[in-house]
């Protein structure tokens, strides 16, 4: 039974490859995902710790929950620099400061930081032309931001930081060692240290850090305790080991999700691949019922059949592990070298290693996966009977009650699975219960192939081999059915997503037209490295000043500490006008200024936390001791300001930011909105991140990022649709084999090459366009179902993304076209005698 195994393998070169291209996509992104994280992991070690190298113990203030860490003095420069063992100690200044183009617009990054520091002279950069800044209005830059802003020495720049734009000299531009441009894709700048202490800090003679040099002979571990032994618990000392491998480690957090996330795709990958390898084993099954009854009659037991199966789909495991596994290194390298240049990251990767949970995962996913795909039809080999042998046909279809009942009950469990997923907020419910109601539907399919094959294919089949490629993709419901139930999950999970997306973006236009009660919105593009942009408060008192303005109300945010608790908070500059902006409702007590120990907030929050009007609550803010405050409004629940804390304009003095972050502008009425929006954009000339819109323009701008998350899933599911594209060529593929004869006839009769090619395509676009509108359906009921669950989250409309299902729809037929190409060729070509001569 083996030598003939492995003889049936050798004489199906073509059904290899197809059998092993699922998987061969599916490792590949299982591997490649390791290969990729593995890489960008060792990448931000060396990182790390080439940016530490010349710390050998640092000081920063302690950072408290909730509270924002007063600066370092030079008091504490003074007591460091009297402890034993000490060579050095240098107060480092650090903050944010956004550089702005030529172009008069912030230069962004992606991801990386953008900041300010003293120029010191002491740390890994070196100049490499020009000085170091001397006076107050000149600076160093980075070599990256040089070149990214096309800067050089001589030229100005402009800088935002705690203050309005500011303009400076560069006087010189920087490296690292090795003439690196920079250590990640950072913007920096270097101020003279007191513009740095009043720019960043907000404070002279205020320092973020100290770095400290340990004297010849004495050990990093003993100088940081003898350091922190001096300054007490008020203070975070640690060596520059510690700190390379923190930052590293909150690093590899980071990369440990993009992993998951990756892992996920490539799961939905392997899944899909799951229904092609089905497919594929039913039909050389099929294909070899001839064969392996030959096997029974001549004594082969059922074990050694299944066995046989067993053992093809193993032999295939295991090839396609292999290269898969060796597509995913490439792979992996080649995202990796993309993650390192792409959008400014500017990382120098670490080499390129192949960590071994790419190549157990490899192996285990490839050959589990074939070998479970081939189960069933390895069962259903070896119940054919010796009888058999004396058939021409294969196996006739089985009747459908048994597996529509199945489909039926499953598809139940796992409706009840994302029920409670959704009602307990619980990802693995959530997930498997997407995963089993999948594979209900998939069950159910071959009920649903006859009836929507054939109703679909009646567009189609206006001549003899339409009418011929209808009838074949309706003649074997089972077969048809795992064939567009692969192409059915990518479709069905891309369109919950969109319909998701959708009733977002509709949500947020209802809330804008209906509950935000303000002409013209006044924010910022984005962060500042983990801030909102802001502006200062007398601009807000120059908008209200402004001609045709009835009224301005803005506010300054941040976190603050209940408890345990970190809550959203904002310091409002006048409540009465927020609440008719916001069209906000009393629950219970008055809409009136708050006083300066009052807070308001939304019923749902009271509800959660048991407070009532006149409840006392102590809030921590970022600066100060805490503060009891007194609730003195609720409102009725609303989509806007949801789990957030009114506090009074005052409570801002003590925020991280005391600036205004969001503004909000009502007109006079028969005043236009963009009349009054020309006069208020000068006032923000200095401050190139904040932005006046109009309700429209602010709607789009808060929906495009859903655009930008809706293409990213695209990407990643394109593997499964191109997995489920093999699946159709796959099946078509072997079907064109499985009706050689069939085919041979057809041409001795008359049919030409043309018209047998237009059969096989018509047969193609009916499975493709079956597969895409039974994913639309599955995909609008998860999304559906997914808003619904959403609901307290703030998504109360429901959105179809007609034109995207239609565009779908649209793919799927094209797909099919290309997926016949290959098939239709082959069976043109067929030569007439042979076919009709074919067993």
């Amino acid at each position: 039974m083996l030598k003939a195994t492995i003889k049936s393998l050798l004489s199906r070169k073509l059904r290899l490859v197809l059998s092993a291209l699922a998987v061969v996509l599916g490792v590949m992104f299982v591997s490649g995902s390791f290969v990729l994280t593995d890489t960008l992991q060792r990448s931000f070690t060396d990182l790390f710790s080439s940016a530490f190298a010349g710390v050998d113990v640092s000081v920063s203030p302690k950072q408290e929950k909730g509270k924002q860490p007063e600066p370092l003095t030079l008091q504490a420069i003074a007591d460091v620099k009297s402890v034993p063992g000490v060579a050095s100690a240098v107060g480092d200044v650090q903050g944010s400061a956004r550089p702005i183009g030529k172009n008069g617009k912030v230069i962004t990054t992606s991801g990386a930081p953008r900041y300010g520091a003293n120029w010191t002279g002491n740390g890994l950069e070196q100049i490499r032309e020009g000085r170091a800044p001397r006076a107050d209005d000149e600076v160093v830059i980075g070599a990256y931001l040089a070149s990214t802003g096309g800067f050089k020495v001589g030229d100005d720049i402009a800088l935002l930081t705690l203050e309005p734009k500011k303009t400076f000299k560069v006087t010189g531009v920087y490296e690292y060692a090795g003439g690196r441009e920079s250590m990640g894709g950072e913007l920096s700048v270097a101020f003279t240290e007191p513009v740095a202490q009043q720019l960043l800090l907000g404070k002279k003679d205020a320092y973020s850090s100290i770095t400290v040099t340990a004297a010849n002979g004495q050990s990093d571990d003993a100088l940081r305790d003898a350091v922190a032994a001096k300054l007490g618990s008020a203070y975070d000392v640690k060596t520059g080991a510690t700190l390379a491998k923190e930052q590293s480690d909150q690093i590899n957090e980071g990369l440990k999700f993009f992993n998951y996330v990756l892992l996920g795709f490539a799961g939905i990958a392997l899944f899909v691949g799951i229904f092609i390898i089905l497919n594929t084993f039913s039909i050389i099954v099929a294909q070899r019922t001839r064969e392996l009854a030959l096997l029974r009659s001549m004594g082969a037991s059922r074990g050694q059949v299944i066995g046989s199966v067993v053992m093809e789909a193993f032999v295939i495991g295991l090839i396609a592990s292999i290269v898969g596994l060796g597509a995913g290194v490439g792979i992996g390298a080649l995202l990796a070298k993309i993650f390192s240049s792409v959008g400014g990251t500017n990382l120098q990767l670490a080499g390129i290693g192949v960590p071994m949970s790419a190549v157990i995962s490899s192996f285990a996913v490839g050959i589990v996966v074939t070998m479970v795909a081939a189960v069933m039809p390895a069962l259903r080999a070896s119940r054919i009977a010796p009888v058999a042998a004396m058939r021409e046909a294969a196996t006739p279809d089985r009747p459908l009650t048994k597996i529509t009942v199945t489909g039926a009950l499953v598809l139940a469990a796992g409706g009840t699975s994302l029920g409670f997923g959704f009602q307990q907020a619980s990802l693995p419910l959530i997930f498997g219960g997407i995963l089993v109601a999948m594979v209900g539907v998939a069950l159910l399919t071959p009920m649903l192939s006859k009836p929507m094959v054939s109703l679909i294919g009646r567009l189609l089949s206006w001549s003899v081999p339409g009418l011929l490629g209808r009838r074949n993709s309706a003649r074997n419901p089972r077969r048809t059915a795992i064939t567009a139930a692969a192409l059915m999950v990518g479709i069905s999970l891309i369109t919950g997503v969109s319909v998701v997306l959708t009733s977002a973006t509709k949500s947020i236009e209802k809330l804008a037209s209906g509950q935000l009660q303000t002409d013209l919105i006044i924010s910022g593009e984005g962060q500042m490295e983990g801030r909102p942009a802001t502006f200062k408060r007398d601009v807000l008192t120059k908008i209200e000043k402004t001609d045709g303005v009835r009224s301005a109300v803005g506010w300054s945010q941040d976190g603050v500490l209940q408890g345990e608790s970190q809550m959203f908070a904002v310091g409002v500059t006048d409540m009465p006008a927020l609440a008719t902006m916001f069209a906000l409702k009393p629950k219970s007590g008055d809409i009136a200024p708050l006083e300066d120990d009052q807070v308001a907030l939304p019923e749902e929050l009271a509800a959660e936390k048991g407070w009532s009007v006149g409840s006392k609550v102590t809030l921590q803010l970022a600066k100060g001791e805490p503060k009891d405050f007194t609730v003195g409004f609720i409102w009725v629940k609303t989509q806007v300001l949801q789990g957030a804390l009114v506090l009074p304009e005052s409570a801002g003095a003590n925020f991280r930011s005391d600036q205004i972050a969001q503004a909000f502008v009502q007109v006079r009425p028969g005043v236009s909105a963009a009349d009054v929006q020309k006069r208020v954009e000068p006032l923000f000339a200095d401050n190139p991140e904040i932005t006046v819109q109009d309700r429209s323009a602010f709607v789009k701008q808060t929906t495009s990022q859903f655009d930008t998350v809706l293409l990213m899933i695209q990407i990643l599911l394109a593997l499964a649709i191109l997995i489920a594209v093999l699946g159709v060529i796959n099946t078509l593929a072997l079907s064109v084999i499985e009706r050689t004869r069939e085919l041979g006839l057809l041409r001795a009769i008359g049919m030409r090459r043309g018209q047998v090619m237009r059969m096989i395509t018509v047969e193609s676009v009916v499975i493709s366009v079956f597969g895409a509108v039974l994913g639309l359906a599955v995909g609008l009921a998860l999304g559906v179902a997914t808003v619904q669950a959403l609901k307290d989250q703030g998504i109360s409309e429901i959105g179809f993304p007609w034109a995207t299902m239609v565009q779908y729809l649209v793919v799927a037929a094209f797909v099919g076209v290309v997926a016949a190409i290959l098939p239709a060729i082959r069976a043109a070509r067929l030569n007439v005698l042979d076919a009709i001569a074919y067993e």
